[in-house]
């Protein structure tokens, strides 16, 4: 007997980064900061704890305000959720309807095919191009009647390359307004590239455009799942009327407030992983790696047998995420866990 929906068999499980065996094991398998959170945020969870046995603000409002003075916009064009994969997941809940597309760059994030089958939509994958990033060109030809949705992932995950704002304009004009186009900046804040995405500037001209971020990258709230959309007011409405109740816990919301007021150390810490990340790429450049640009906190090893080189961090104490048959993903983590990685490198590159 089968109680739920025939295709969600088919849904493929979601592999988080493999944790180390033990506390001497370093874990760059996960896309998490060096850092763990600010003093002024660790203060603000500890207050709140008393509290806990209060429901949370449903709405999330004294959050919704600060991001929306944070990104110069209105607070009904926020809507914060329980991380930026809730959020997604409520988006492609409301816009789907059977035998609607949603299209996708591939390889990107593992969550969006999950989210589409749960959905009831389904997703069609556009190849990136050699160079690992978004085909804009072959996602607009893609778009039929069907599509209900369009995700665009810059930084791109786990790829790390990044599109221009000119790029995401065109690519925007093309489309037009009558598709939803979902843009997932989670690594936004470590892109420091010429022409960055400027995403909020895109809203008024474009109203189908919904922009996702997230505390769980660089302001170094990963534990506390906490995440927000940036939309035109009347998406924005629909996605709270979507959302679920008291779907971000008290302690997230105060914590996630205190570190919006950490704008200069937020910019020193991804600064640092900025620039170990350009180190690390030149080193395994080195080495024979073929690295893309990443404008990300990872970098990206193309390689079709993945195996060998998990391996080999293994042997160094380090954990990686294998994409077997695609490549592999390295986080950016401290100095020294760089260093170590790096060392497996040249382990495996001396095979």
């Amino acid at each position: 007997m089968s109680l739920f929906r025939d295709d969600l068999s088919a849904i493929p499980a979601y592999v988080p980064g493999r944790p180390g065996a033990d506390p001497s094991v370093i874990k760059l398998s996960s896309n998490e900061m060096p850092y763990g959170p600010f003093p002024s945020v660790q203060a603000v969870i500890a207050q709140g704890i008393g509290s806990l046995h209060m429901y949370p603000d449903m709405h999330a409002t004294r959050l919704t305000a600060r991001i929306a003075a944070f990104h110069g916009v209105s607070a009904d064009s926020i809507v914060a959720s329980n991380g930026s994969v809730a959020m997604i997941e409520k988006i492609l809940d409301a816009a789907c309807f059977p035998g609607s597309e949603v299209v996708i760059a591939w390889r990107s994030f593992e969550a969006y095919p999950i989210a589409i089958t749960v959905a009831g939509g389904t997703a069609v994958p556009v190849p990136l191009t050699p160079a690992g990033g978004h085909d804009l060109d072959a996602m607009a030809d893609a778009v039929t009647d069907r599509t209900a949705a369009i995700m665009v992932c810059s930084p791109n995950n786990p790829t790390g390359t990044a599109l221009t704002h000119r790029e995401l304009f065109r690519f925007l004009k093309r489309v037009g307004d009558d598709v939803l186009v979902v843009l997932d900046e989670a690594y936004i804040d470590f892109v420091r590239m010429v022409d960055p995405i400027r995403s909020v500037e895109l809203l008024a001209d474009h109203p189908n455009l919904v922009i996702l971020r997230t505390f769980s990258k660089a302001y170094s709230l990963a534990g506390l799942r906490v995440g927000y959309a940036i939309a035109h007011p009347d998406v924005a409405a629909t996605l709270r009327a979507v959302a679920t109740p008291f779907g971000v816990n008290s302690l997230s919301q105060s914590a996630a407030i205190a570190a919006l007021d950490e704008a200069d150390e937020v910019r020193m810490r991804t600064d640092f992983v900025a620039a170990e990340r350009k180190r690390v790429a030149a080193e395994l450049a080195a080495l024979g790696f073929d690295v893309p640009r990443s404008e990300a906190n990872f970098l990206w090893l193309e390689m079709a047998d993945t195996e060998p080189f998990v391996e080999a961090a293994t042997r160094s104490g380090i954990t990686v995420r294998a994409f077997p048959g695609d490549g592999v993903r390295i986080s950016i983590g401290s100095t020294a866990a760089n260093e170590r990685i790096t060392a497996a490198a040249r382990l495996y590159a001396a095979r």
